[in-house]
C-alpha cells in the first residue's frame, strides 16, 4: 500500500486497577506514529503482548512503510515496522522489524517483566552475543538516514518564555501541506495577529527539504532575506511571534543525504544519493 499517510494529534489516559491514571499523546504527520506515556502502569504484568504476538503487527507495518515509535517518561522504549534494528537486536527479538529503545527507559520494565514471564520484549540480563565483537578495523559502507518523504513529523512549536509560559505543553503546528501559509490575513495556513497578510511560506521543495520563503520581516536564526532550508532548533522570529522547526533527526536530512547539516574536518567517501541517482562527493556537503 504504498503512498499511506497517517495524521493524528491525539490525548488519551490510561486507569489502571489501582486507580493510577497515565497519560499519553499519539501523533502522525506521515509515516510514522509516535506514542508517548507519562508512565508505565500500561505495560505492566499480563498488559503488554509477547514477542510472538508483536513480529507479525511489526512485520505489517514495515510492509505498508509505516513505524510506531513508543517513548516513556525516562526515553525511547520500542520501536516496530520500518526501522532499522540492529542486528545484535535481532538475535533477540528474531525481527528485522522490532528495534528496542534506551536501556534506561526499558529498566524498570526489566523489573517488570522478572514479575511477569509473559512479557518476553525485552532482552535478557545477559545480552546477547556473550563474547565482545569489537572490530576497529571494520570496513563501514557509508550510508543514509533518508527516510520516506515528509517523515520525521516536521512541526513549528510556538515559543515561549519563562515569563509567558503558562505551564502547559507548547503549541505546535505540523507542517502536513505542500505549502504552508503564515501570515495575519484570514486564509493563511498559521494565522497570527500583528503580521502581514502573507508575512512568510514553508515549502516543502522536491528534495524532502522544508523552506522558509520571508515575504515580511523574518530574523531569528535563518537568513532574513532570501530563502533559508529549515533544520531542527531553527527559530523564525516574526513581530511578537517566534517559532522553532523541528523534525526528527532520521529524516532531518543534510550532509550527507541524511542527518545534521555540517562537518567536523572528516572525510566522507563519495556516496549515492537515492534521491537523483547522482554521486556527491564530500567537498559538495562539507569540509574535506
Amino acid at each position: 500500500m504504498n503512498g499511506f499517510r497517517l495524521d493524528m494529534d491525539l490525548d488519551f489516559s490510561y486507569t489502571d486497577g489501582s486507580g493510577a491514571v497515565t497519560r499519553g499523546t499519539a501523533q502522525a504527520g506521515g509515516t510514522e506514529v509516535r506514542i508517548a506515556v507519562d508512565g508505565l502502569e500500561p505495560f505492566g504484568s499480563g498488559g503488554m503482548p509477547s514477542l510472538d504476538d508483536i513480529r507479525p503487527l511489526a512485520k505489517t507495518l514495515a510492509e505498508r512503510g509505516l513505524s510506531v515509535v513508543v517513548d516513556g517518561p525516562d526515553g525511547h522504549i520500542v520501536s516496530l515496522g520500518a526501522v532499522a534494528s540492529p542486528a545484535s537486536q535481532r538475535l533477540i527479538t528474531r525481527s528485522p522489524h522490532i528495534k528496542l529503545g534506551k536501556l534506561g527507559a526499558l529498566a524498570p520494565l526489566m523489573k517488570r517483566g522478572r514479575r511477569a514471564p509473559r512479557f518476553s520484549l525485552l532482552p535478557p540480563q545477559t545480552p546477547l552475543p556473550l563474547m565482545p565483537t569489537v572490530r576497529r578495523s571494520i570496513a563501514r559502507r557509508a550510508t543514509t538516514t533518508h527516510h520516506s518523504r515528509g517523515s520525521g513529523r516536521p512541526r513549528l512549536i510556538f515559543v515561549q518564555d519563562s515569563a509567558t509560559w503558562n505551564g502547559q505543553v507548547p503549541r505546535e503546528y505540523t507542517l502536513s501541506r505542500e505549502i504552508v501559509r503564515i501570515g495575519s490575513d484570514g486564509s493563511s495556513d498559521v494565522q497570527l495577529d500583528g503580521l502581514d497578510g502573507l508575512h512568510a511560506e514553508i515549502v516543502h521543495n522536491a528534495d524532502d527539504e522544508y523552506v522558509l520563503v520571508p515575504h515580511g520581516r523574518v530574523t531569528g536564526s535563518v537568513a532574513s532575506t532570501g530563502e533559508s532550508v529549515l533544520r531542527t532548533g531553527a527559530r523564525i522570529q516574526m513581530g511578537q511571534w517566534c517559532l522553532a522547526y523541528f523534525r526528527e533527526e532520521f529524516a532531518d536530512h543534510g550532509r550527507p543525504f541524511g542527518g545534521r547539516s555540517g562537518g567536523e574536518l572528516a572525510y566522507q567517501a563519495p556516496q549515492l544519493d537515492p534521491r537523483t541517482g547522482t554521486t556527491e562527493r564530500d567537498g559538495s556537503w562539507g569540509i574535506s
